[in-house]
């Protein structure tokens, strides 16, 4: 589990945290371009010793006698361990000192564009050579698919087959009755966007060619209009899909490897996901981190789970107020400085309803409207407070400041009652 981040002389910011994370739930908000997706890949490299993507440029301002540094504190299974990555400006790598960190359990990294990196630590673990003092990589140091391998597959450069992919593995899964079919049926059941509209595989299909070029078999769902193929669902269907298959592919393949090794596989689970509200209607969103915990509990066998999320959505947040839990979750919130970015961990408070949540230091909004309804309020209270000359010349009497609201806000907004009164007109 990741405990700590620090970051000096790379990222948006000089110097960002240090960012105490807590060990079940920590959310992550800010606007665009403040560094949470960053914070993210930095998540990863802590946990990994791996980058998923290129690796981080330093900041302009660094020098070779103050180079950029990563810090981390990482709890195994018995000890917590610092963790300390510095750049060398002379091949320009990063180079993480004393070696691979502890082993943080199993690894997950749910991007926004549909990309999923994993680190097994039955498969991607890797200690130092004491007899030859060097790192000895021994096996791979992670697995990067893309969206079109989730679903398709992935092979390694010689050919050999390192994830079937989706359409394959349901399809298989689904015609044995394997136990990673079952599981799915589960997690899938966990992550369905109402109980009206529950996510479940159809019924078995014959070979179906749904391309001249892709004569292969297609799952399906059994949604409220009819039997669906997966590969024809909607966008935010089909990221839950994607969701469901990896965390079931990732975890009894993790089960298998560690049966291979003789060893018992991890009880940990660290998932890093970056905006999970992509693609998803807000009663959807409304629903995912709750349903996220449910399909981590089906998988059975896990202790401890711990997430790390960047979001923008205010129902994301609204979802967690009746089991955030100060003792194992924490809220974080990016903001702009004159410095750089900031990241500040914030004390939850429950809002009550989305809009509360929307005009919260957490988005910034100053109403919950559209940007002319807003101005129109606002030209409105001015007036009634006697300061209309501030207001745009075509708003500043009663009659054009009424017109303009008549305009932008609905016969049901709560400004109305009392603007009608304020200015006689009840």
């Amino acid at each position: 589990m990741l405990k700590k981040l620090e970051l000096t002389g790379v990222g948006p910011s000089a110097h960002l945290g240090p960012i105490h994370l807590a060990d079940r739930l920590n959310l992550i908000t800010g606007d665009n371009g403040l560094g949470k997706s960053f914070v993210l890949d930095v998540a990863w490299w802590a946990l990994t010793g791996t980058w998923p993507d290129r690796q981080p440029w330093p900041r302009e301002e660094t020098t070779r006698e103050a180079p950029p540094r990563l810090e981390a504190v990482i709890q195994g299974k018995t000890t917590e361990s610092h963790v300390e990555s510095v750049f060398h400006f002379d091949n320009h790598e990063w180079v993480l000192r004393d070696g691979r960190p502890p082993m943080p359990g199993l690894v997950l990294y749910f991007r926004a564009d549909g990309r999923c990196s994993l680190w097994d630590p039955a498969q991607h673990y890797w200690r130092r050579n004491k007899t030859r003092n060097a790192d000895d990589p021994a096996r791979p140091d992670a697995l990067h698919l893309n969206a079109d391998e989730v679903w398709n597959s992935l092979l390694s450069p010689d050919g050999k087959t390192i994830c079937r992919g989706l359409i394959e593995d349901w399809v298989t899964w689904q015609q044995t009755s394997s136990p990673e079919f079952k599981l799915l049926e589960q997690v899938l059941l966990a992550l369905s966007p109402s109980e009206s509209e529950p996510l479940r595989p159809g019924a078995p299909l014959d070979p179906l060619a749904l391309a001249l070029d892709d004569r292969r078999a297609h799952p399906t769902l059994a949604l409220p209009y009819g039997r669906t193929p997966v590969v024809l669902a909607s966008a935010g269907i089909k990221r839950m899909l994607a969701l469901a298959y990896l965390l079931v592919w990732a975890w009894q393949g993790h089960k298998l490897a560690a049966q291979s090794l003789k060893q018992a596989p991890e009880r940990r689970l660290v998932i890093l996901f970056d905006e999970p509200e992509t693609h998803l209607h807000p009663q959807w969103q409304r629903r995912f981190l709750p349903s996220l915990l449910k399909a981590v509990e089906a998988l059975g066998d896990i202790s401890d789970v711990q997430i790390v999320l960047s979001t923008h959505s205010p129902l994301v947040l609204a979802s967690v107020e009746t089991t955030f839990d100060e003792d194992r979750d924490a809220l974080f919130h990016f903001d702009a400085t004159t410095d750089g970015p900031t990241i500040e961990k914030l004390r939850f408070a429950k809002r009550g309803d989305v809009v509360r949540w929307l005009v919260s230091p957490l988005f910034g909004l100053e109403q919950g409207r559209s940007l002319e309804a807003e101005r129109a309020i606002e030209a409105a209270e001015r007036f009634m407070l006697n300061r209309a000359e501030e207001n745009l010349a075509e708003l500043q009497t009663q009659d054009a400041i009424h017109t303009e609201l008549l305009r932008v806000l609905g016969g049901a907004d709560i400004f109305w009652p009392r603007w009608i009164v304020k200015t006689g007109q009840a």
